[in-house]
């Protein structure tokens, strides 16, 4: 019985509470033309500062140009570029990474074959790596990588923040064999394969 009157009074208390006046549409204050115009400049201003953080320092859409990275990659294919990968830790061996060309500032993609301080070795067409031969399971059957000089052998030293990177594609690719070990400042991002 106590339960009931205690419902009965709340329902009394609730029904005692005045209703908030009705707002008539002469009395809303509408915003001015100048502050809305503010608000959309704010709000597009936002978009394009978030959209070009995004795009360059966490992911990136790429196109690959070119078959120099066949038969991983091939001519128009579309990727995702992690930009943000390398901050967190170095490029390791085997990496498809998207890198500015020395030679002429041009984005190209290519693998990481040796990293700082690895000595490779190519002879005959194989590659070594600190006197052991490379396993490359990403090539076709049967390519070779050959120097891309009168030399049948070549010796490179990746210095301090140098990568050596090849082309999967071996007979078409411009790469560290034309260009040397490139540096770290040149690596821009990691391919991200689905």
């Amino acid at each position: 019985m106590k339960t009931e009157l205690a419902i009965s009074q709340s329902q009394t208390i609730s029904a005692r509470l005045p209703l908030p006046a009705p707002v008539s549409s002469r009395n809303a204050r509408r915003p001015s033309p100048l502050r809305l115009a503010c608000q959309y400049l704010a709000v597009a201003g936002l978009g394009l500062a978030s959209y070009f953080f995004v795009s360059h320092f966490i992911i990136q859409s790429v196109q690959v140009v070119g078959v120099s990275m066949l038969p991983t990659l091939r001519n128009a294919d579309h990727y995702f570029l992690n930009r943000w990968i390398y901050h967190l830790h170095p490029p390791q061996r085997c990496d498809v990474v998207v890198l500015r060309d020395p030679t002429d500032g041009s984005y190209v993609v290519k693998r990481v074959i040796a990293m700082p301080g690895d000595l490779v070795y190519l002879k005959r067409g194989v590659v070594y790596v600190n006197g052991r031969k490379l396993k490359e399971p990403y090539l076709m059957p049967g390519t070779s990588t050959f120097t891309l000089t009168k030399s049948p052998e070549e010796i490179i030293k990746c210095g301090a923040d140098q990568y050596f990177v090849l082309g999967d594609n071996r007979n078409c690719s411009l790469d560290s064999r034309t260009y040397g070990p490139v540096p770290r400042q040149n690596i821009l991002g990691a391919l991200i394969f689905f």
